[in-house]
């Protein structure tokens, strides 16, 4: 056999991320008769002749740990390759399922902290970080899917121009005391020192509450006001040649070929847009729930859905495939 044909091959597989009302998720260890026994992954399997990752998913959860899916959203596809093969993994987030866990393989268990929004789950605090789980060692293919866990659902746009700044402060210290966790500080009419004070102001509120604030297209200030990291714009994500110098990089994308770039440059997540008509561009084309699907399939990073939307639309968003919603008006 050619070993080095049979390496390129790559291996289609399902997993999940199972989740409970509390947002803690399921690690499974690896069996001994298996290749990288003993380390931890999301459980999962092979896609067979004929399946779809769906189906692969619902069947290997069902041989695996005895539960039968009711609920699972398509999420994100790591592709990653081990000595051994190279593996593509459909990613689904499972919320709802019937049956108790039983290791059908012998595997041990393990349920680890989410604090990425409330409820907040036994043993966590705020701003504690999803990637500090209790078992070691981790599948490589699985390690970056601990830090898209740290991304709650919502992703607040700041709205200052509208509602003042004090105004947007105030309805910012609610929305945090009630659970907000990623801002995006977003005032393009602000002077620049003006710009500055607010972010300060924004990034000690927001730290105070465990949560995380990106500033919309500033690298610099972000960095100078101890900020998160940055949202960059479409022309920056263009432009720039290597990720920014920050903890957490998104990107404002409206089309496949600007996600595909995002994620060549390393971004964490990326918006894409406008997904249903706007207040602030009425008339303009919009995507659609359809095409937003079918740009997010097969992203490697989280996407947030925005343009146009509620809060109770966070149910259609991630059955499209997103990782949640980002509002602007409707945040606050």
């Amino acid at each position: 056999m050619n070993t080095q044909t049979e390496n390129t091959k790559i291996v289609e597989v399902s997993a999940s991320v199972l989740q409970r009302p509390d947002n803690s998720f399921l690690l499974a260890q690896r069996p001994p008769d298996k290749i990288w026994a003993g380390y931890w992954e999301f459980p999962g399997g092979k896609v067979e002749p004929g399946e779809t990752p769906r189906d692969a998913l619902v069947r290997e959860l069902r041989e695996e740990l005895g539960i039968a899916v009711e609920t699972a959203y398509p999420w994100i596809t790591r592709v990653f390759t081990y000595p051994h093969a190279t593996v593509r993994l459909s990613f689904f987030r499972v919320t709802a399922w019937s049956g108790e866990l039983h290791p059908h393989e012998g595997q041990q268990f393990a349920w680890q902290c989410n604090p990425s929004q409330p409820p907040f789950c036994k043993g966590g605090s705020r701003g504690d970080s999803a990637s500090s789980i209790s078992v070691s060692p981790i599948l490589p293919a699985n390690v970056p899917i601990l830090r898209a866990l740290e991304l709650p659902p919502l992703y607040a746009i700041s709205n200052a121009a509208e509602l003042g700044v004090e105004g947007f402060l105030r309805r910012l210290e609610i929305a945090l005391s009630n659970g907000l966790r990623l801002v995006q500080l977003r005032e393009k009419n602000l002077a620049r020192d003006e710009l500055r004070e607010l972010a300060r102001r924004v990034v000690g509120l927001a730290h105070a509450h465990g949560a995380k604030v990106l500033l919309n297209g500033d690298v610099e200030l972000a960095q100078e006001v101890g900020a998160d990291g940055v949202q960059l714009t479409g022309t920056q994500l263009v432009q720039l040649s290597e990720r920014p110098a920050v903890d957490w990089c998104a990107a404002s994308c409206h089309s496949a070929e600007e996600l595909r770039r995002a994620e060549a440059l390393g971004c964490d997540f990326v918006l894409l847009s406008p997904v249903l008509p706007t207040k602030s561009h009425p008339g303009a084309p919009h995507l659609g729930w359809e095409s937003f699907a079918a740009i997010a399939a097969g992203s490697s990073i989280p996407v947030y859905a925005l343009g146009g939307l509620q809060l109770g639309n966070m149910e259609t968003a991630w059955q499209h495939g997103a990782h949640g919603v980002a509002l602007l008006r409707q945040a606050w």
